[in-house]
Formats: C-alpha cells, sequence, structure tokens
C-alpha cells in the first residue's frame, strides 16, 4: 500500500467556516456586546434601577450583595448549559466527523449561548457594585467604581474561552481541522470554562466578606451550595479527558490517570480543608450526577456515541481519611502528602472504577510510569488545593517567595507530565497482515471480522495498552451500528498475532483503523477510509487480505488536517496559545493573592480600630 493514504486534506472541507456563517457569528457578538454595554450605561448612571433590584432581591435569599448573587445564579445556568453543548459536540464529531460550518453543529450553540452568558456573568458582577466598594480587595476602574477581584477574572477566563471560536476558525483555515478535544485552540474554549470556577469560589468568598447581614449565620444550605460548586470544578477540570471518556484518545493511555490525579487533588483538597467533613464526598457525588444525566441525554436520548466518566470516590475517601490527621493543621504539608496518598492509594481505586466502565483498562506494565506521573502532579496539586482553601478560609498564605513557587513547581510538573505524555515513538519499518471475513450486514453497512498478524511479532509485547479495531465517524442517524463508534479491543491467540472479538464497520462513512499502543509506541494504520472529495482524499479500500505499514496515528485519525505549511507557524501559533493560557492561569493565581492579602489587612485594620475605641 503506497504511503499517500495518511496524505490530508488538499481540499478546502477541512478549512475554516464559510464567510457567511463567520460574518452572522462576529454580528452576533457586536450585538451582544453592544446591548451588554447599553444595560452597563443605564445601570451606571441610574437611569434604571430594576437590575440593582432583581439582584438584592437574590441576595437576601442567600445573605450575599447583589454583585455576588445574580452573577452566580446565572453562572450556573450557563456553565450547565456550555456542558451539556460541550459533550454532545464531541460526541457528534465522534460519531459523524467534521461539521459542514459552526452554525451546522447544533451543540455549538449550547456552547456559545453557554460562554457568551459566562462573559456576561461575569461582567454583571464588574457593574452591579454602584455606591460601595465590593470587598477590601476590589480594582478601583473609576473614582468611584470599584469592581470585585472574582468577577474580573470570570469575565476575564470567558473571555478568554470566547476568543477560542474565531481562533478556532482560523486555525482550521491555516491547518485543516483537527478532529480532537487537544488541537490548542479547543483547549482555550474548554479550559476557559473550566478554570471559571476558580473565579466563581473567589467571588462568593469577596461576598462573604460583605454581607448584607454581618449577624446572619450560613445555615447547611449554604454550605452544601459550595460543597456543589467545588464539585463544578472537579467537573471543570475533567473536561480535558473527555476523549479518554468516549475511549477515542489520540494519545497515550497514561495521560488520563495523570489528568484524574490533576482534578482530584485540586477540586478535592481545597473542597475538603475549606468546608470540613463530608464535603469531598458531596463534590463527588454531585459531579457524578451531573456528568450522568449529561451522558444519558447525549447518548440513549439524542443517539449519539455513549461516554463513561472518572468516578473519583476513592480519591474523595482518601482525602476524607487524610483530613482526621493532626497534620491538616500545617495545611500546606496536608495537602501535599494527602496529594501523595490521593495519587497512589486513590488512583489504584479509581483504576478498578476504569477496568469495570472504560473501553481501555490500565494495564499493569502502565503502572511504573503512571506512578511517576501522578506522584509529582498528586503532590503539587495537593499543595495547590491546600493554597485555596486556605484563601477561602481566610487564612493567611504562606510567605510569597513559597507561595509562588508552589504555583510554579505546580504548574511546571504538570507541564512536564503533559510533555512526558505526548512523547511517542513511531515504529519503523513495522506492518500488519490483515485478513477481513465479512458477517452479516448490519442496517446496510459492511461489517467484518479481522484476522491480524503484527511484524514484528513483539511490536504490542505482552501486555499492552491496546490493539484495537476502531470504527468511527460513520453515525447517520441512531439506526447506523455503534451509533457512529464501533471498538473492538482484540485478543491475542499467539505471538503477533490477534482475532478480532465483534465486527465491525467497514463502508460508506465510516473510517476504519487498526491502532496500537505499548507504552511509548503509539501506532495505527487504516483498515478502510472512504473517499472524501472535500478534502481530496481518496478511498482506502477494506480488502480482503492486505500488508499496511504503521504510520503515525495523526495522519490518520485526523484526516482533514492539512501539511501544506511551513513547520515554524505551526510552533509559533502553539507558542501564542500556551502563552494566552499561562497568562489566564497567572491571572487567577494574582486574584487569588490579592483577596488573601486585602482581606487580611482588612482584618488587621478593624482590630485596630476596636483597639483604638477601648
Amino acid at each position: 500500500m503506497r504511503p499517500e493514504f495518511a496524505v490530508v486534506a488538499k481540499g478546502s472541507e477541512g478549512g475554516g467556516a464559510a464567510l457567511n456563517q463567520v460574518i452572522g457569528l462576529t454580528a452576533a457578538a457586536v450585538l451582544i456586546a453592544a446591548g451588554l454595554f447599553w444595560l452597563a450605561y443605564l445601570h451606571r448612571t441610574r437611569r434604571i434601577t430594576w437590575l440593582k433590584t432583581a439582584a438584592d432581591r437574590l441576595g437576601q435569599w442567600g445573605n450575599r450583595p447583589g454583585w455576588v448573587a445574580l452573577p452566580i445564579a446565572l453562572f450556573i445556568t450557563t456553565i450547565l448549559t456550555a456542558m451539556f453543548g460541550f459533550i454532545w459536540d464531541v460526541s457528534l464529531h465522534i460519531g459523524k466527523g467534521r461539521d459542514p460550518g459552526p452554525l451546522a453543529n447544533p451543540a455549538h450553540y449550547f456552547i456559545l449561548v453557554g460562554l457568551f452568558f459566562l462573559f456576561i456573568a461575569g461582567m454583571l458582577a464588574v457593574i452591579l457594585p454602584l455606591d460601595e466598594k465590593p470587598g477590601p480587595a476590589a480594582i478601583r476602574i473609576t473614582r468611584t467604581w470599584h469592581a470585585p477581584v472574582g468577577g474580573v477574572l470570570m469575565a476575564a477566563v470567558g473571555l478568554y474561552a470566547l476568543i477560542g471560536f474565531p481562533l478556532d476558525d482560523i486555525w482550521h483555515r491555516l491547518f485543516g481541522q483537527d478532529v480532537t478535544l487537544w488541537g490548542p485552540t479547543h483547549l482555550m474554549l474548554i479550559g476557559g470554562a473550566g478554570l471559571s470556577l476558580v473565579a466563581v469560589l473567589l467571588l462568593e468568598f469577596e461576598g462573604r466578606l460583605d454581607r448584607p447581614d454581618p449577624d446572619r449565620a450560613d445555615g447547611p444550605f449554604l454550605w452544601l451550595f459550595r460543597s456543589l460548586a467545588f464539585g463544578g470544578l472537579l467537573i471543570g477540570l475533567s473536561v480535558f479527558q473527555v476523549e479518554f471518556d468516549f475511549g477515542v484518545e489520540q494519545f497515550r493511555l497514561v495521560l488520563q490517570p495523570m489528568l484524574i490525579t490533576v482534578a482530584a487533588t485540586v477540586a478535592l483538597i481545597s473542597a475538603r480543608y475549606t468546608l470540613g467533613r463530608g464535603s469531598a464526598l458531596v463534590a463527588v457525588v454531585f459531579a457524578f450526577l451531573v456528568r450522568g444525566v449529561v451522558a444519558v441525554l447525549v447518548g440513549p436520548i439524542l443517539g449519539e456515541p455513549h461516554n463513561v466518566f472518572p468516578l473519583y470516590l476513592g480519591v474523595a475517601v482518601v482525602v476524607e481519611l487524610m483530613a482526621l490527621l493532626p497534620l491538616i493543621d500545617r495545611a500546606v504539608w496536608w495537602g501535599a502528602v494527602t496529594g501523595l496518598v490521593a495519587a497512589t492509594v486513590g488512583i489504584w481505586l479509581e483504576s478498578l472504577w476504569v477496568a469495570g466502565m472504560f473501553v481501555d483498562r490500565w494495564p499493569t506494565s502502565m503502572w511504573p510510569e503512571l506512578l511517576a506521573m501522578t506522584v509529582p502532579v498528586g503532590v503539587a496539586g495537593g499543595a495547590l488545593g491546600a493554597l485555596l482553601g486556605m484563601i477561602l478560609r481566610g487564612e493567611p498564605l504562606p510567605r510569597p517567595p513559597l507561595r509562588r513557587g508552589i504555583v510554579i513547581a505546580a504548574v511546571l510538573i504538570a507541564a512536564a507530565a503533559t510533555a512526558n505524555g505526548l512523547r511517542i515513538d513511531v515504529p519503523e519499518n513495522a506492518a500488519a497482515a490483515v485478513r477481513l471475513q465479512d458477517v452479516e450486514p448490519a442496517h446496510g453497512s459492511r461489517m467484518v471480522t479481522a484476522d491480524v498478524t503484527l511484524t514484528p511479532t513483539d511490536l504490542a509485547g505482552d501486555d499492552p495498552e491496546w490493539v484495537q479495531v476502531l470504527a468511527w465517524q460513520g453515525g447517520v442517524g441512531s439506526a447506523s451500528p455503534g451509533r457512529g463508534l464501533v471498538i473492538d479491543q482484540l485478543q491475542r491467540v499467539g505471538p503477533g498475532h490477534y482475532v478480532s472479538t465483534k465486527p465491525v464497520p467497514a463502508s460508506g462513512n465510516w473510517k476504519t483503523v487498526l491502532r496500537v499502543q505499548d507504552g511509548r509506541v503509539l501506532t495505527g494504520l487504516p483498515v478502510y477510509l472512504p473517499d472524501d472529495p472535500g478534502i481530496d482524499a481518496e478511498e482506502v479500500p477494506a480488502l480482503g487480505e492486505f500488508t499496511r505499514p504503521f504510520v503515525s496515528e495523526t495522519t490518520v485519525l485526523q484526516r482533514e488536517r492539512s501539511s501544506d505549511y511551513p513547520s515554524w507557524l505551526f510552533t509559533l501559533a502553539s507558542l501564542i496559545v500556551l502563552v494566552c493560557s499561562l497568562v489566564i492561569i497567572w491571572a487567577l493565581a494574582w486574584g487569588a493573592a490579592r483577596i488573601d492579602l486585602a482581606y487580611r489587612a482588612d482584618v488587621r485594620a478593624e482590630r485596630l480600630a476596636q483597639a483604638a475605641r477601648r
């Protein structure tokens, strides 16, 4: 088989959206922005009073100022909308392939509405305060206008996520469609929404310091609400794992436990330290219920490929038990040690859930590298979670060099672990001899089983992450087999010899690929690829017998990507996105430190004033 089967995207359909859709989206964004600024003008000049009245009435219910209550109420609705749209969008791409355009994908409307209202929620927190200074850390905008730090950060991460949409279109025009969750501009979209929960927690803390009725204690309902917010943070930090949830990860499997460790340690350790006993378990239950409802809506109800998700229960139990130790009085040390136990015992408990529910289990051979990645990430994530918890409890942070060092170390450790997980080897002179056997067709699709012999025979080793046939992007409705996704984990019957355990489709719009991952080896070859005039790609037929070389999986799975650009351009574009992401992380860290320092200064000033009155 000639190597050109892996050449991608010479036609036009793999590029950006049609100009009429770009113009339409731009016009909608301008109108929404103009409406928001007009509302802000009317409110700030006191030409309307209904906005403040509505916010204050909502705030009385939870004993929070209106500039906290209304934005958070709007945020809850919008983030659930965006979450549903995101999971639906991923399932549509897995089941049906690329979009004809952003407005042709119904899931995009939910994502766009969610992200727009995320930005609006943040801006409401900025514009609502009139005569009061919203907390001691408030940012001065004009002589008489101050905005809460959490509101500014919420608007910033919302804007960061929204910018991902036009940048994504530019990205596709330059590099074709990278049909993967981990495309740089895709990470902007989901990263902004995921990190918004940190801004929300900070905003709620600022409101707690400025309650309308200082003598009214927070009841159990508000404790539950705050626990659910940490469950939202757990969901937000889990969005990077969603390809693994569907079983179509395009990167090494060892990244999955590392990502689970990051989300679990930061969210659950901060929850337990902030709110006390049971809060980590409540956060996990809430995350499970939200993800479960979305999974049912997208899978059985809408008829798209189904997904499962991490349980996190084992890590939550570990965190709750570790909180019983006296070490919790030394927050950062407790967070780091708890992160260590979570990254070992907690992840082992999580592996039992993965083995029972996920497409790809964690093989024994992966555990040495798995622990080498999860342990440092867990320690750093635990320390970071403890720092967040200290801020949300109003405790003084460690000295600036230490707290800055923890944040920088956490970012560097996560980056190093991710870089290691992205390292792959594509073997040279490796191939597979495949014999296909036709079985009874299903829903008009040709169904086949495969008998595969690898060369060399030790290509997959004795305990690989997977040797599988993946068929995806062939769904044309709920009647199609597998609803657009079929994965067959091949059975080993001899050295380098594997056979099917179930039929897979190999006709129509389906893209059927043989995949192998064993340690750093990650490679694949096409079993069947359809003719695709939109990107000028020829059919790769599913012959009865054939021998084809293994190549980089990206060239087969991301067929719409273009290679017609200078190599430096892709590197430069990726670095620009990376810098933007680091700026957002820095802004969140700066905002958290500002709130903590201002709160401590405010407490000291109040105590001095009380002493002077005596």
